[in-house]
């Protein structure tokens, strides 16, 4: 068990690129961490970290025990706490991320009767629009779209992300008529700012006959989330193009409706992903399997759908 948790100290501390965040993660002392890892290099006769007093590196032998061990050290623990849940039942925190506005009005709702079938599971639910390092900062699962794949980490379709031009009826009274994406460079535009790069995005339109058009929209104002592009839309300030999952309570509410009805922008796919592991802990896969069914249940990859 002295190895089992000398290698649990290295992994760690390999994959944060410090003892001191190692430590916190495994709630243990820096001192500690860096005890164990300097005795699993004793026994190993090997060198597996350069250390100095503002970085922790791998060794080239520390790389290759690294892709030796991590994924077993992850089984591992897996099935010790599958073993360990409560009665046989998945059991522990569930550490996920997710968007804020979409969590709050799609995943949190869920969250009764996830753990009323799942009492064991503690949620630890964070809230964030930015994409978040999944296994570098422990995170079970998370919820979005348009995020790069790591290694070591797989994707499960919830729904398409289609992004669709809306506006008021006032808005859309008093401006010259929209009947072809071109005569959109004459109407104000509501654009969205990416949380992650702090540009606003070029999008190309697409119809449902699979034809493509550049968005012309001019710049009236920029926003950094798509449930303020609503409300400032709904304002009659101009046009907003915005994901399905924010527009759909403005349209059924008839305070916005649709511009170019037949067409939208494809933005890939809202997903749910989590990281990769030949036996997933019971609770992630508790999670993961419950929300791809209440998706189902509910239709919401029909009501999402631009087509």
């Amino acid at each position: 068990m002295e190895t089992f948790s000398s290698i649990e100290c290295f992994v760690r501390s390999a994959e944060v690129g410090s003892f001191a965040e190692a430590a916190r993660r495994l709630s243990l002392t820096p001192a500690a961490v860096g005890k164990s890892v300097a005795k699993l290099e004793a026994r190993l006769g090997v060198r597996l970290f350069q250390r100095s007093t503002r970085s922790l590196t791998l060794t080239e032998a520390g790389q290759l025990f690294l892709g030796e061990v991590s994924a077993s050290l992850h089984t591992i623990q897996n099935a010790v706490a599958n073993l360990a849940s409560a009665e046989g039942r998945p059991a522990g925190t569930l550490k996920v991320s997710m968007g804020t506005v979409f969590g709050r009005l799609y995943i949190v709702p869920l969250l009764g009767e996830f753990l009323r079938r799942f009492p064991a599971i503690n949620p630890d639910w964070h809230f964030d629009n930015r994409q978040v390092d999944l296994i570098g900062q422990g995170f079970d699962a998370a919820i979005g779209g348009g995020f790069e794949l790591p290694q070591g980490v797989v994707a499960r379709k919830l729904t398409s992300a289609h992004r669709v031009l809306v506006a008021s009826a006032e808005y859309l009274a008093g401006h010259e008529t929209i009947i072809e994406p071109d005569d959109l460079k004459k109407h104000d535009g509501i654009l969205i700012r990416s949380p992650q790069t702090g540009r606003v995005r070029s999008w190309q339109l697409t119809s449902r006959t699979r034809q493509h058009s550049p968005l012309t929209l001019k710049a009236r104002m920029t926003m950094s989330d798509s449930e303020a592009a609503c409300a400032a839309a709904a304002q009659g300030l101009g046009i907003a193009l915005v994901g399905m999952p924010f527009a759909v309570g403005y349209l059924d509410a008839e305070t916005l409706q649709r511009v170019l009805p037949d067409w939208y922008v494809d933005d890939g796919n809202i997903s749910i992903y989590y990281a990769e592991h030949k036996l997933l802990p019971g609770k992630t896969r508790a999670f993961v399997d419950f929300i791809i069914e209440q998706f189902a249940e509910q239709g919401l990859g029909q009501r999402f759908s631009a087509l």
